[in-house]
């Protein structure tokens, strides 16, 4: 595997670790970025947070063009963001959504994902522990598409 994972990080994950620990755990954003890059072993990974929805969708696409994977917890814009979908349908590989809590157990509102419309697998509910879960299945699924 020669090209990289890229593990996209929404708004507000910079706050990982202080952020409502009762629903997010005390794991900070950077214990994530060591978990990914431990799970990832050899294969390349570039792991970015932005609260900026541009900063999502230009990083989606270099994935595009540089990428082998996706792995993305786009947090709020999951529910809002036409322009994150519109990007992730151009992305040729694997796509895997992830979200810390079961976005699927809480309020009505976090039901409806237009992410989840173009991902390849969604985990959700794992904690901090869903990170290195998706980049190992990242690795799988390239795999996979190689032979």
């Amino acid at each position: 595997m020669t090209k990289p994972i890229y593990v996209i990080n929404g708004p507000n994950l910079s706050r990982l670790g202080t952020r409502e620990p009762h629903l997010y755990g005390s794991t900070t954003l950077a214990e994530i970025e060591a978990m990914c890059r431990a799970a990832a072993g050899d294969a390349p990974l570039e792991f970015r947070q932005s609260n900026r929805e541009y900063e999502l969708i230009d990083w989606i696409h270099e994935a595009i063009d540089g990428g082998c994977a996706i792995v993305i917890n786009p947090a709020a814009f999951t529910f809002t963001s036409m322009a994150i979908l519109d990007a992730l349908k151009m992305f040729p590989g694997p796509v895997i959504e992830l979200h810390i809590t079961n976005i699927h157990r809480r309020e009505p509102i976090y039901h409806r994902s237009f992410v989840s419309l173009v991902a390849t697998a969604i985990i959700a509910g794992l904690g901090a522990e869903g990170y290195p879960v998706a980049v190992q299945a990242a690795r799988t699924l390239v795999k996979q598409l190689e032979h």
